[in-house]
């Protein structure tokens, strides 16, 4: 390669990086904000510490997890198999439809921060489902995101083992 290549070459880079958008040059989202906004569960599963796994909300999964620029967040998961309350009202539900519905959906809120450094996601749930939760910060590490995939790991659910969940950015 010629001197004049090199130099060509290099003038036209140079142009390039300049006709970008100002800011544009060695600026990337932090975390935080590339997680804003409203993602629908895919799946997930629990390995428990014998290495098994199980799907709390089933084979077919619904559920949110809603993240807002202000530091706010929702996530609800659920069986898409969830019983109807034979009497209509939720009130009023029988033992085992009561149990079902607990057993197969869980939802909490609170507020959120991202540490970059570590990709961890730090849930500080003010509301939930299952009230055991309530004031607990609870961790996910992110393996994987990008514009239209969320996939973190719940390093240590009550239940013991590690749960996995992936989501896809809601339309």
């Amino acid at each position: 390669m010629t001197w004049r290549h090199i130099i060509g070459l290099s003038a036209t880079a140079a142009l390039g990086l300049a006709l970008l958008p100002h800011g544009a040059v060695g600026q990337q989202k932090s975390i935080k904000d590339q997680i804003v906004g409203t993602w629908s569960l895919v799946s997930q599963s629990q390995t428990l510490k014998d290495g098994s796994t199980r799907h709390p909300a089933g084979m077919n999964p619904k559920g949110v997890n809603i993240f807002t620029a202000d530091g706010q967040f929702v996530l609800l998961f659920m069986r898409d198999d969830l019983p109807k309350i034979a009497g209509g009202d939720r009130a009023k539900a029988t033992a085992d439809e009561a149990r079902a519905v607990v057993g197969g959906s869980i939802g909490y809120f609170g507020s959120y921060t991202v540490d970059e450094p570590t990709k961890t996601i730090v849930y500080r749930i003010q509301g939930a489902t299952f009230a055991n939760l309530v004031g607990v910060d609870q961790k996910r590490v992110i393996s994987l995101l990008t514009t239209d995939e969320l996939k973190y790991r719940n390093p240590g659910p009550i239940s013991g083992g590690f749960v996995e969940a992936a989501f896809k950015r809601a339309k």
